[in-house]
């Protein structure tokens, strides 16, 4: 393979980036330009894909975790034949393109997780590096191996800013990822301009502290890129390559500035670089580039013929072992479940429940893995049956996080992304907060991760205002696509897990108390599926006042209808695990719950009254805490701000009179 063929792709990835941002008129040339050297070589010589089939599951991986430099990897995509045409690259940044100002999983052929939040897509990849280490762990034999993929991300200086980066990187360290390389485009500018401005840490060192290989480079030159490629394969750590490139290579007049970094080059200057670089029409590509990415698509074809070969003698070697392949790969589940029985009038936290059902459920469904932010004993999310996964040993299904759960989010993407696994992770409600930008991706991507989150309210006690949710689950209940289920008792956490395994199109939230819930016998048959129902009927022919609430505030609303009933009034209880569920449902549905005819409304909720106004109306009323909780135990901090049966059924007859 001559440094001319290179060469000249590496002159069309970077001609086609700039023509892409400046039909857009919109966008970031200045990374593509760069980097179109460190592509050139990646994509010919190092990366295992196949075009014609993006799916392949041995495939490699690439993240472009600079995801503002979108025309990069959209350039290489048409380059090489995916499903990204000449009409995509000159349509880029526009309404319903392929070619969206970042990259966007499932939108476009060959993308394999949506970045642009700088350093998403280094905490994806590690996911998708650990991925692979499992699934190679339970399914490699001695005498066949038929997961050996590995992982590419391209990231910036921006990237190892954002404090997700050292997470996920000091993760991937940890645990000993061989399979991961990571590029980084070390250009020394931002959009402010020179980097010195806010960034002037050694990176080498701190890589190497995370236990990293770190490989230095120029990677403005073919050949340094392509030999520090080839060592970083051989590499028993997790490699960064550090490649010096200049932003923007080869503009006149703005190359190694900020100016090219997120602004077109302007129209003369696109033109002239192409006449100087290639010549030709805007957007064309030589006919003998397009050959020479023809002949690395056959190769990759080659290689996906030959990989389904072996794949084809390991399954006839392996019968039963292929048969949990496609249990894997097909995300079979039985047509019902077996949970754990829990008496009515048991009193029994959320999150023990919760740990009963994980591991009943992680015993039918042999792909669910798992693990908590350094908090499983007390978010009880540890399956009790499995090993760890850890440090160089991945046959586990237990993992540890630590502090880290940006990170986490981030990493459970990845390993989704990669396919063949379902994966939970878990922290404390509050600190839902540090997790929020992943799971707003996981939503984006419709990625079906799953959420455990545990103190779901000042319960919490002691820990006071810092650690008790109050705004929480009403904020996670704004991320479209994010179904949030907070059960009342043992019988909905059963239903709500059930929801979170079946669910196939986008993320879960399951919120769990601390405190013990009694086992509600209005509960039992429930319909958590549909986010709300009648747990209790009302005692007349008509209806006084609709009492609804989800959770542990469940159980009050129940015992202060029954006190109301002994006033002659007329009560339902709606119970509303989840509002997400419930908007979903028909409109007759709705009405049933919750007739419009009926407007006196009261929401009981130990949080923001905020999600309850779709549902009381303007004439409804609530006790709620729209405010800080308190340092207390959590007993008396519920009788401090109301929330005992006695003081709500004097407030709800207060709103009845």
């Amino acid at each position: 393979m001559s440094q001319e063929k290179l060469q000249e792709l590496s002159n069309h990835i970077a001609v086609l980036s700039a023509e892409g941002v400046q039909a857009a008129n919109s966008g970031h040339p200045g990374m593509p330009m760069g980097c179109s050297d460190i592509g050139s070589v990646l994509w010919s010589k190092h990366l295992k894909h196949n075009p014609a089939d993006s799916s392949w599951f041995n495939r490699d991986r690439f993240v472009l975790s600079a995801g503002h430099g979108s025309m990069f990897i959209y350039s290489l995509l048409h380059l090489f034949g995916y499903d990204v045409s000449k009409d995509d690259l000159a349509n880029f940044r526009q309404l319903g393109a392929k070619t969206p100002g970042h990259p966007e999983f499932g939108h476009t052929d060959g993308v394999e997780t949506t970045t642009g939040p700088l350093g998403a897509g280094i905490s994806n990849a590690v996911g998708m590096a650990l991925a692979a280490k499992v699934q190679g762990e339970k399914f490699n034999t001695a005498d066949h191996t038929i997961l050996d993929s590995n992982v590419y991300a391209i990231c910036g200086d921006g990237c190892l800013m954002e404090g997700v980066a050292s997470e996920a990187a000091s993760t991937a360290g940890h645990l000993g990822l061989d399979n991961l390389v990571l590029v980084y485009d070390s250009n020394s500018i931002t959009i402010e301009g020179s980097t010195d401005l806010a960034f002037t840490e050694d990176v080498a060192m701190r890589f190497r502290a995370y236990n990293w290989e770190v490989i230095e480079c120029n990677g403005n030159d073919i050949e340094a890129v392509d030999a520090s490629l080839t060592l970083a394969k051989q590499s028993d750590k997790p490699v960064i390559i550090i490649a010096t490139t200049i932003i923007g290579k080869g503009s006149p007049t703005k190359a190694g500035t900020h100016k090219v970094h997120g602004a077109p080059l302007g129209a003369e200057e696109v033109t002239a670089f192409r006449e100087t670089l290639l010549g030709g029409e805007a957007f064309d590509v030589s006919d003998s580039v397009k050959a020479f990415c023809a002949e690395t698509a056959a190769a990759g074809a080659e290689a996906q013929k030959a990989w389904e070969a072996e794949f084809a003698a390991w399954s006839q070697a392996n019968p039963e072992l292929r048969k949990e392949w496609d249990v894997y790969q097909n995300h079979e589940l039985p047509a019902e479940f077996s949970f754990p029985e829990f008496p009515v009038g048991e009193k029994v936290a959320s999150r023990k429940s919760s740990h009963a059902v994980l591991n009943s459920l992680a015993a039918q469904v042999p792909y669910l893995l798992g693990g908590s932010a350094d908090l499983d004993c007390s978010n009880l999310t540890r399956l009790d049956a499995e090993g760890d996964i850890n440090t160089g040993k991945f046959d586990g299904r237990n993992l540890h996080f630590g502090v880290r759960e940006h990170g986490m989010g981030g990493i459970v993407n990845g390993m989704i992304n990669f396919g063949g696994m379902r994966v939970y992770c878990s922290t404390f409600l509050v600190f839902a907060d540090y997790m929020r930008p992943t799971i707003r991706l996981a939503a984006l991507m419709k990625t079906p991760a799953i959420y455990v989150f545990t103190h779901d309210s000042f319960f919490v006690g002691e820990d006071g205002p810092t650690h008790q949710p109050v705004e929480h689950k009403a904020a996670l209940e704004c991320i479209p696509g994010l179904t949030v289920l907070r059960p009342a008792d043992a019988n909905e956490v059963k239903a709500a897990w059930e929801v979170a395994i079946r669910k196939t199109d986008g993320p879960t939230a399951l919120l769990m108390s601390r405190q013990n819930l009694t086992t509600l016998a209005e509960t039992v048959d429930n319909d958590v599926a549909k986010g709300a129902y009648v747990a209790k009927a009302e005692s007349g022919d008509s209806i006084d006042l609709i009492l609804m609430a989800s959770g542990s505030e469940v159980e009050l609303a129940v015992e202060t209808a029954k006190n109301l009933e002994a006033d002659g009034k007329s009560v339902r209880v709606v119970s509303m695990p989840s509002s997400t569920l419930f908007e979903e449902q028909s409109a007759e549905y709705k009405e049933s719950v919750l007739p419009g005819a009926v407007s006196s409304r009261f929401a009981i909720d130990y949080g923001s009254s905020i999600s309850w106004y779709r549902y009381i109306g303007l004439q409804g009323g609530h006790h709620c805490l729209d405010r800080f909780g308190e340092c207390g135990p959590g007993g008396k901090v519920a009788e401090h701000f109301g929330y005992t049966t006695e003081a709500l059924t004097a407030e709800v007859r207060d709103y009845l009179a």
